[in-house]
């Protein structure tokens, strides 16, 4: 057994006990394809959770993580769940290993997924065991322990359905990450992050100004935005001026601490981090036209990377930061192009539309998202890399901009404006399955996925 720690931003450690085969199986043999559409859903059984050593408040632990993990698995619209009145086998009776229940008991009723769980609950801690079992096959996937505090259960639930999902698909579960958005709730933008599912919603900036584009750094520590700021200055004759401009700004989780990052002339917006967190592509206008640069986090040294006539804006990295994909006009009409991480071998992607925006990369490299105006307002669509093979997946319903990919690449997170005000939804990546998830937020735009939580794995 491997042991494994798990640490994530503003939440208590968790330790994992991972079984030997767990990442030969995800790695290799996913059993489930995500990312496609979903004729058939896998029927999957998620018995309640056996409580040993019954210690009070016990049983509403175990209802409070079984809720969690089922909900999240729900939202990756992967299975369909059979009822507890469907089950043949006396569950209560029933252990969690294969010589103590019988898979004909699941095989009769047509599932195919099925996960056990167990919990004793003790001096503050929750020690969970879990089996995820291949019912056709008779095989165990995955044996997981997790041990937490008991005031962690919503986390431990996350924690628990992130591996379940990883152990199907081989790629990370999206449970314990968070997207960053723009919202005017307050009567002027602010940047907000919520959970995945849009649950647990926080102001992170109060600058009682207009806060915009975040961007997460890739370890999911920083967050870097734009706003719009008021520069003071004196003429020799000692009259001052005040200017408003649009700086670069970025926000730490761990210190609670803003910084600026850059305050030139003009325009510092759109940032991206780059995949290794030492630099951040934006576009800049203090030397005229809004052009692409590279800034260097340490030195703040910009490195221009575009030169045209036109504007060029909104840069996404591809997530082996190798390119760029970013928005020129160039040609006339704004499309999307794509080029080398030094600013060579520009190409264009897009042709089609009035106005194309937002380009974001599959976390897998295989589709770019973006905006296009195509009728009477903006939609999503994906397109290859290489220029080939453009879908659309909203229309018809209002104008819907910004997307961005989920870590795994299974969503789309965008902002539309469907039911009035523009709002925050997710759907699968061939446009189905829409989820809203803000509300009372006003107006909300630009919202960016964070990466998965990351397990640190210590020395032998």
């Amino acid at each position: 057994m491997n042991f494994l720690n798990l640490s994530f931003i503003s939440l208590l450690a968790f330790y994992s006990l991972v079984s030997p085969h767990h990442s030969a199986w995800a790695k290799s043999q996913p059993y489930l394809a995500v990312g496609k559409a979903k004729a058939k859903k896998t029927i999957m059984a998620f018995p309640s959770i056996k409580i040993s050593k019954k210690e009070s408040g016990s049983k509403s632990i175990a209802q409070a993580i079984h809720k969690v993990v089922k909900n999240d698995l729900v939202f990756m619209d992967l299975f369909k769940f059979l009822g507890p009145e469907g089950y043949i086998e006396k569950t209560e009776k029933a252990g969690l290993l294969p010589d103590k229940f019988k898979f004909s008991d699941w095989t009769t009723v047509k599932v195919q997924i099925l996960l056990k769980t167990g919990i004793e609950v003790k001096e503050g801690k929750i020690t969970l065991n879990a089996y995820l079992y291949d019912v056709e096959k008779g095989k165990q996937i995955i044996s997981k322990k997790l041990i937490a505090s008991t005031k962690d259960q919503q986390t431990l639930g996350h924690t628990l359905a992130n591996e379940v999902v990883e152990a199907l698909t081989g790629l990370p579960g999206i449970f314990l990450t968070k997207i960053a958005m723009a919202c005017d709730r307050t009567g002027k933008k602010e940047v907000y992050i919520m959970n995945f599912d849009g649950s647990a919603v926080k102001q992170i900036t109060s600058h009682r100004s207009n806060a915009f584009a975040p961007a997460w750094s890739p370890d999911g520590t920083k967050l870097a935005y734009s706003l719009y700021t008021r520069h003071h200055k004196k003429k020799e004759s000692g009259q001052k001026i005040t200017k408003k401009n649009m700086d670069l700004y970025e926000f730490d989780f761990k210190t609670r601490s803003i910084r600026l990052l850059s305050n030139r002339k003009g325009i510092n917006s759109g940032a991206h981090y780059h995949p290794s967190g030492k630099s951040i592509a934006l576009t800049m206008s203090f030397l005229g036209n809004p052009e692409i640069f590279s800034l260097d986090r340490k030195t703040r040294r910009a490195t221009r990377l575009t030169k045209s006539w036109g504007f060029d804006v909104d840069p996404a990295w591809s997530p082996d930061g190798k390119k760029l994909a970013y928005v020129s006009s160039k040609t006339g009409k704004p499309m999307i192009f794509v080029m080398n991480a030094d600013g060579s071998s520009k190409k264009r992607l897009t042709y089609a539309g009035r106005y194309n925006s937002t380009p974001a990369w599959s976390p897998q490299s295989q589709k770019i998202a973006f905006a296009g105006w195509l009728d009477k307002g903006f939609d999503i669509f994906t397109i290859n890399p290489d220029g080939t093979n453009i879908q659309r997946l909203t229309k018809k319903q209002g104008s819907n901009e910004d997307p961005d990919f989920s870590p795994d690449g299974n969503f789309i997170a965008f902002s539309s404006d469907r039911t009035g005000k523009r709002n925050i939804y997710v759907m699968n990546v061939d446009g189905s399955y829409v989820k809203r998830l803000t509300y009372g937020l006003g107006n909300c735009s630009t919202p960016r996925w964070s990466n998965p939580a990351q397990a640190t794995r210590p020395a032998p």
